[in-house]
């Protein structure tokens, strides 16, 4: 399913984008606020390969999803567009969600309550049918792969580590078991 940023842009509204990845700590796009929260019925793992942002095709890197789960609960940032800027924002994220993400539409839990009631955002997720799906690893394999990956936008390491420091300021109160134990992990491996 994609987006049409065309249509979307002449309607008027505003676009809201959900991000739980690299985008909530490396956001390079304009946005007008930005609102704390979750989406239900998804678990982020780190599912993906990366064969150009964080790793190549010979050595692929390791990147998040988000994987359907109706216990799921997953923590992170909407980011409101302007409808003018929703054109160059959507090819912006168009090309760096790539290798495998496509668009759809999710209902986005405000952390505040009296901010507003939820609300549709559009997020990336990368579908199992997609190459560089690679589906449930143990943390311990993730981890030894990630800590030799590098890509285009720099190790591997960086993005665990900086999504996981990332989390602890938003939704310090929030258990991760994946991310924070993938996080431990690399550490451990980088201290070695």
């Amino acid at each position: 399913m994609g987006f049409n940023a065309e249509t979307a842009d002449s309607s008027g509204s505003v676009v809201w984008v959900f991000g739980y990845g690299s985008l909530l700590w490396k956001t390079n796009f304009p946005y007008k606020r930005k609102v704390i929260g979750f989406v239900k019925g998804y678990d982020r793992r780190f599912w993906q390969a990366s064969v150009k942002h964080r790793g190549t095709t010979e050595m692929p890197g390791r990147v998040v999803t988000l994987v359907k789960n109706n216990e799921g609960v997953t923590w992170g940032i909407a980011f409101e567009v302007k409808p003018s800027d929703v054109p160059e924002v959507i090819a912006y994220l168009d090309k760096r969600e790539c290798g495998g993400y496509t668009t759809q539409e999710v209902t986005f839990h405000p952390h505040d309550p009296s901010h507003r009631e939820p609300f549709k955002v559009l997020v990336y997720i990368a579908t199992e049918s997609n190459p560089n799906y690679l589906g449930p690893q143990t943390i311990e394999s993730l981890a030894t792969r990630i800590v030799m990956s590098t890509g285009e936008s720099g190790p591997n390491t960086e993005y665990v580590l900086e999504l996981a420091k990332s989390m602890k300021e938003i939704a310090p109160h929030v258990p991760d078991e994946h991310l924070y134990g993938l996080s431990e992990k690399v550490k451990s491996l980088l201290r070695t």
